[in-house]
């Protein structure tokens, strides 16, 4: 299904192909877990904004998103994730199938080694993503009418990757009222197992952050497992809390708006207590690079 991307391969054929990536990267893929128990570590790498465009040569606030996803990208594939989540804004400006092209032949090295699961943005085209990631059939998408929604599921901590898409290229998002009665009903559902979110747009009250981010809090507040919202879209990098539910903006992979913020992914391993949290910059503010933060649930 569109939204997940996974070629896993075999080892010959995986070395042939990570010997010329970005000259002389050689890896050994690391496996899914068979059978994962509610007490082992689960490994996300987590980025956000990569913001990616079809001319690998285009450049804004002197960052060149291409180049800072390939730096990313053996970072990424070094830690062993065993999966990988884009929070939206994949692509540069408007989606482009050029974009989204561009940006598959990128995550190859990541994709072969465990799931890419990517939610959408305001910068990102659902049609044009859908045509290119098309074929790529995983049981965690959801039926959710005009929305692209995710559900990654492991013993110790269950992800839902929400789709806030409401117009291409504008600034605003939407959860809308379908997706927000998806989301009641599911979490009323499920077991009591750890839960994070992930919405791409930001979570105040402004006239381009997420529209109805009252009704999603609303939602949230009866389910105490539910513990993390990760959201982009800002370009910076923050933790907050809202009561016991933890805030996580992520950083920008593309480029930051100030000069203050860095540039880079997060690396995030969750365990049944909570999650440790670091931060890997690639440009930007590097004050803080390596930097982990603990949350405790």
């Amino acid at each position: 299904m569109p939204g997940i991307f996974h070629q896993p391969i075999t080892r010959t054929d995986f070395l042939k192909i990570s010997t010329g990536f970005l000259g002389a990267l050689i890896v050994r893929p690391q496996p899914m877990l068979a059978n994962p128990k509610a007490d082992e570590p689960y490994h996300l790498a987590l980025l956000s904004d990569t913001h990616i465009p079809a001319d690998a040569t285009e450049t804004y606030r002197d960052f060149a998103p291409v180049e800072n996803l390939k730096k990313v990208i053996p970072q990424v594939v070094a830690q062993k994730p065993t999966a990988t989540i884009i929070n939206g804004d994949a692509a540069r400006l408007k989606g482009n199938l050029e974009d989204y092209e561009m940006l598959k032949g990128l995550l190859q090295p990541v994709a072969q080694q465990g799931p890419v699961y990517i939610g959408l943005g305001n910068h990102d085209d659902r049609d044009n993503f859908t045509k290119t990631f098309e074929g790529h059939h995983d049981a965690s998408r959801q039926t959710v009418n005009g929305k692209q929604v995710l559900v990654v599921e492991h013993p110790t901590v269950r992800a839902i990757v929400l789709d806030s898409l409401l117009y291409v290229d504008k600034t605003a998002g939407l959860l809308g009222k379908t997706q927000r009665n998806w989301l009641a009903k599911y979490l009323t559902n499920a077991d009591n197992r750890p839960t994070i979110l992930f919405v791409h747009h930001t979570l105040g009250d402004g006239d381009g952050d997420l529209l109805d981010v009252e009704r999603l809090f609303q939602i949230i507040e009866p389910h105490t497992n539910v513990k993390a919202v990760f959201y982009g879209h800002s370009h910076q990098y923050k933790i907050d809390q809202r009561g016991d539910l933890f805030l996580v903006n992520l950083p920008a992979v593309g480029y930051n708006f100030g000069d203050s913020e860095p540039v880079g992914w997060i690396n995030g391993a969750f365990d049944p207590q909570g999650v440790d949290l670091t931060l890997h910059a690639v440009g930007g503010n590097l004050e803080k690079n390596g930097q982990t933060t603990r949350l405790d649930w």
